[in-house]
């Protein structure tokens, strides 16, 4: 290996904790990661320094993370610093390898049972069998109590001893029995769900030192990243993966629990120093992402919780303070250079209802495309889901396009699979050819125009997925084949390497973690939205805190807020949380207010506690 791609190579642009965190290569460490520090950065150049240096064997290492997407980012950057063979995978999807291949071992040859394609249906045969007639939304809920169940780690007896509440109109009992009835169904069927994958390969650990010692021998040094997200399950299986060994490297942030409700547990990350005496602990604090405003908001937000860090600007050439001031809304935040101790300066406009908060964003957004911002640096985050229709329908009626999160993937849209297997055969039939006048070809063919169609629909969507093609052939290094893009687009897919779309983001805050754009606006700031109605006591309101903070954090230049008054003829409240960030709530303008009866009003506006109106 060449000096350039050597140990020196992977410590590259890393700032002092970065590089503390790359090189301490022996376990047990603990990287207490905030918002924008650069996590998955550390997390992939610590495994290529260690295999650079020889502390390492590729085939050795384990990094597990949360999701697919993330996974695949992680195997995407290795790839970029020459490491391959490490196994970077979802608990699930590393559990699941290891099953399919130690069962017919320990079952005689018997292939592993077949995982549920759609646990909510079985859950209603089931029903059925017990004479329910259940509607949807009950049995997903259900479905919920499932998997928490499991990744708890209680047996259905236990559970039922719980006496958690019952679901929709029925009772705690009802619903133990419905558990009862899935699990026979689903033994009947010889199928299991994910958590099931997670405990048959913990079960075999557990009893087959054949299988621990294969899995031992195979993987010598584990990463885990998003540690606040693991659940005892998940905990449990992690340990036995370690056996004797304490070579793990754990990566996360308390202040981003958002997952209790499936189980997440920040008591491993917090206490994982306490439980290990020899543990090093490395605190990455310094944000790489976010201006000096808006990290200020999230450290207010966060100050005193149990393990929030202290997020300080990289650098005044880095974050700094580059905002213009202006919100997603464009209300202007006092322009005061750098932001006075103690006072928030993030833009708070209340609305008249979720139609008019839903308008008047729209508007501004395209009042900042008009002087030259691209749509793709927004990004519009809520707390449920059926926010996305009105932002949506607002956003279209002036012309601007959208892409919700969470909906179908980026290469299993039809005319992204359409567009690609051209391209396949285009290379195969002129593997000469020139990248980019090929790929416009192509589009060409399957009538792509060079203006975009009307905002809205099908047309645009397929219109906005094909120039996302389009420019990553604009951007593939000199000397690209089309053989060599297509390959490349057959990776992407495979690790769920999604290219931007340049169309305004709409995403629930759940969706946006580990994301980023250049200007954030969370809309539904208030009372029974953020926090949401069902969110009862201490830990529920605090989950509702850190949700926040994951939407303040998303944001590079500059993050805004609103909220409405009226949902109908009900009165709502501003989020408590403005309160407690003593941020200024200014009403949108012209929009005149209204009494508790919905009728014009000269009242102020409502203020969040311990903040003023105006």
């Amino acid at each position: 290996m060449t000096a350039a791609s050597g140990p020196e190579r992977a410590l590259a642009g890393l700032d002092e904790r970065q590089r503390e965190a790359a090189t301490t290569l022996r376990g047990p460490v603990c990287v207490l990661a905030g918002a924008g520090s650069g996590k998955t950065r550390v997390i992939t150049h610590r495994i290529a320094y260690g295999v650079d240096t020889g502390v390492f064997s590729p085939q050795r290492v384990m990094a597990v993370t949360f999701t697919t997407r993330a996974a695949g980012e992680m195997r995407g950057r290795l790839r970029d610093l020459g490491i391959d063979g490490v196994s970077a995978r979802t608990f699930h999807a590393a559990a699941l390898a290891q099953v399919n291949y130690f069962w017919p071992v320990v079952a005689g040859g018997e292939s592993a049972p077949a995982v549920v394609s759609n646990k909510v249906r079985m859950l209603a045969d089931a029903a059925l069998r017990s004479r329910l007639s259940l509607d949807t939304a009950t049995l997903r809920d259900v479905a919920a109590e499932i998997e928490w169940r499991k990744v708890a780690m209680l047996g259905i007896e236990e559970y039922a001893r719980l006496g958690r509440p019952g679901v929709g109109r029925l009772s705690g009992d009802d619903v133990a029995d419905l558990h009862t009835a899935y699990e026979s169904l689903k033994d009947e069927r010889r199928q299991m769900d994910f958590e099931d994958i997670l405990l048959a390969c913990a079960g075999m650990l557990e009893t087959e030192p054949r299988v621990a010692r294969a899995v031992h021998e195979q993987y010598r040094h584990f990463t885990v990243d998003e540690y606040q997200d693991v659940s005892p399950l998940q905990e449990r299986l992690l340990q036995l993966w370690l056996g004797t060994r304490h070579d793990l490297c754990v990566v996360g942030d308390a202040s981003q629990t958002i997952y209790s409700f499936t189980g997440a547990d920040p008591r491993f990350l917090l206490e994982f120093a306490r439980r290990h005496d020899d543990c090093v602990t490395v605190r990455l604090e310094r944000n790489h992402r976010s201006s000096r405003r808006v990290l200020q908001a999230a450290n207010a937000l966060m100050r005193g919780r149990p393990g929030a860090l202290e997020l300080v600007p990289a650098g005044d050439g880095a974050a700094g303070d580059r905002a213009d001031g202006d919100g997603a809304t464009g209300d202007r935040a006092a322009d005061d250079g750098a932001a006075d101790e103690g006072i928030v300066h993030i833009p708070v406009t209340a609305h008249e209802s979720d139609d008019e908060e839903a308008q008047a964003l729209a508007r501004t957004i395209r009042s900042r495309l008009a002087r030259g911002a691209s749509p793709d640096q927004f990004a519009v985050l809520y707390r449920v889901h059926a926010h996305s229709a009105l932002l949506q329908s607002a956003l279209a009626a002036e012309g601007i396009a959208t892409t919700v999160l969470g909906g179908r993937r980026f290469f299993e849209l039809p005319e992204v699979r359409e567009t690609v297997m051209m391209l396949r055969g285009e290379s195969v039939a002129r593997p000469s050819a020139e990248l980019v006048p090929s790929v416009r070809d192509v589009l060409r063919a399957l009538g792509q125009s060079e203006a975009p169609p009307a905002a809205g629909g099908a047309l645009r969507d397929a219109w906005e997925a094909r120039s996302a093609i389009l420019r990553l052939a604009e951007q593939a290094p000199a000397g690209a084949t089309l053989r060599s893009f297509t390959d490349e687009l057959a990776a992407r897919a495979k690790d769920q390497h999604e290219p931007g779309l340049r169309t305004v983001t709409l995403s629930t805050i759940h969706a946006s973690k580990g994301l980023e754009w250049e200007h954030v606006h969370v809309a539904g700031v208030s009372e029974g939205l953020l926090p949401i109605s069902h969110a009862r006591g201490l830990d529920q309101i605090d989950e509702e805190r850190r949700l926040l903070y994951v939407a303040l954090t998303r944001a590079r230049s500059s993050v805004s807020l609103s909220w409405a008054r009226y949902a109908g003829r009900s009165v709502r409240e501003p989020s408590r949380f403005l309160g407690e960030l003593g941020i200024r709530t200014t009403r949108a303008p012209g929009s005149p207010a209204r009494s508790r009866t919905g009728h014009a009003s000269r009242a102020g506006s409502a203020s969040p506690r311990g903040a003023t109106a105006s």
